[in-house]
This record gives C-alpha cells, structure tokens and sequence, in this order.
C-alpha cells in the first residue's frame, strides 16, 4: 500500500512558516495584502474566494476585494488594475479567470496590464517567461504546479537524477510543472493526448505528475512499484459516494484503488494538491510583500 501524501501536512507547515514570517513583516509596519478581482459572481470563484479569505486570516495577510458587475467593460476591469498597480499596500494580486465571455478577446490584454511583481498566479506573460527562465524575481509560477513541488519537497521526495513524466500541456499546470521539475533536475518527459504509448512512458518514470483532467485515465497499466503520483486533477465521479452518503464526489486522474496498491506514494483527491494551493497562494503574497 502507497503512502499517502497529505495536503493538510504540507499545509499546516506552510501556515505556521507564514504566521511567522507574517508577524515579522507587520512589525516593520508592512502589513501582507492579497488584492481579489473578481468580475461576476460565479459559484466556483466566490467558494474559492471565500476559501482564500479564511486562509489569508490564518496566516496574517489581509485581503482587499474588487467586485465588478457580470457586465463590466474592457475599460472597467483595466481602471481596477491600474487602481491596484498604483497601491503600494497590496502586494499582490488575484484575478479570477476566465474573464466572462464578452471579454475573452481581451483577456490576454487585460492580464498582461497587472504588474509582474504583484502577480502571484501566473497571469502575466513576463510571469509565465520567469517560470521558463527559472528566474524568481519575475513574478510567481502558477499556484498548482507550485503546490506539487511543495508537496514533493516537505515529503523529502529528491527528484534529482529521476524520471519525471508530466501528463497534460496546459499554461496553467502541465508546462510549468514540466519547467519546475527540470529546475529540480530532473529529466522531464510530457505527455499529452497526441503522445503515442503513455502507459508504457509512465511505467519507466520515478515520479508521475497526472494533470490530464480525465477521470480513471491514469490505471495500473500505467505504474510500477518504487513510482511516486502526484494527481492533480479534480474531476467528478458520478460513482463514488460522497461524504453525505450521496451519489457523486471529486476524484483525480487515477484509479486509485488500483494505482495506490502498487506504487509507494500518492497524492488522494480530494486531500492532496488542491488543499496546498492556496496556502501556496499566501506564500506568494508574502514573499511579494517581502521583496516589496
């Protein structure tokens, strides 16, 4: 049976490195600010959002929010980002994405106008060049991606020398974790839905990180004993029963029965990347407020 790798680990050592580093900074007079743009009200960003508050109260960040209507023009969401640009009381900055649909084409502008420094998700293009370059003055990496290599570094996890096979290509997860990985020096291959052969690449890595986003993708055929999974995705299960007793709940990338029998360690879902990352996220705003 594989270890587990627990998020809520990984998180209470975060939160107690931040509470300190937090008290540090409001003793200079600096207090850590976390600004939230939120344009609309939907339903996944108001929970996250909610969840980051509670979180950013934990560790001492305080968080300023920027509600806009589900309406708002290209020129509405720009004066909010030049308004927090210009405040040098929040060190960085969130914006939930996608944008709504009548600012799709203007999504690549409208985040590129928030300054690098103050953004702490990646949002930027100069952010996404500092993550490819390895350089960690040029904003931050994606949160998500970010959250695996915590995980990968409190569980002693050495990914020097090893096999590393990112599945999944997306900006958000699969290329930067890819870029972070290699940063560790591992010797990275990714794999995408055009990948000839998946199962067999898997089956010679040390460690997987699963971010296809497919559920039950990622089976026995892929893995092998002495292997560690980090499963990133959130999908929905029709056929697991939720904690209520009810038809349906989240689960990754992997068949985790079978998967977690043979390999020696693995992130469950719900409970493993996804409880780091906003933890992640107030580590971002902090190391912001500390360069700052």
């Amino acid at each position: 049976m594989a270890k587990l790798l627990l998020g809520k680990e990984v998180t209470d050592a975060l939160n107690a490195n931040l509470q300190t580093r937090t008290a540090a900074l409001r003793e200079k007079g600096i207090v850590p600010t976390l600004g939230i743009i939120r344009v609309g009200a939907d339903p996944s960003d108001l929970s996250y959002e909610k969840g980051a508050t509670k979180r950013a109260e934990l560790v001492g960040v305080e968080v300023k929010k920027f509600e806009l209507p589900a309406d708002a023009t290209k020129e509405d969401v720009l004066a909010v980002i030049d308004q927090v640009n210009s405040d040098d009381t929040i060190h960085g900055v969130l914006m939930f994405r996608p944008l709504p649909k009548h600012l799709k084409a203007d999504q690549n502008e409208i985040c590129n106008r928030l300054a690098p420094q103050k953004d702490v998700d990646c949002m930027t293009h100069l952010s996404n060049a500092g993550v490819f370059e390895g350089l960690g003055d040029l904003g931050f990496a994606p949160c998500t991606p970010s959250a695996c290599m915590e995980i990968l570094d409190y569980y002693g996890i050495d990914c020097k020398g090893k096999n590393a096979v990112v599945i999944g290509r997306s900006l958000v997860v699969g290329k930067p974790a890819a870029m972070m990985l290699m940063g560790k020096n591992a010797t990275v291959t990714v794999c995408h839905t055009k990948t000839v052969n998946t199962a067999e690449i898997c089956k010679g890595a040390d460690i997987i990180v699963s971010a296809a986003g497919v559920l039950n993708s990622l089976t026995a055929d892929y893995v092998r004993p002495g292997q560690v999974v980090i499963d990133v995705s959130i999908n929905w299960d029709e056929n697991k029963t939720n904690a209520k007793g009810g038809k349906g709940a989240i689960a990754g990338d992997a068949k985790f029965d079978e998967v977690e029998a043979i390999v020696d360690a693995i992130t469950p879902v719900p409970g493993g990347v996804g409880s780091v990352t906003t933890s992640v996220l107030m580590k971002h705003v902090v190391e912001a407020a500390e360069r700052a």
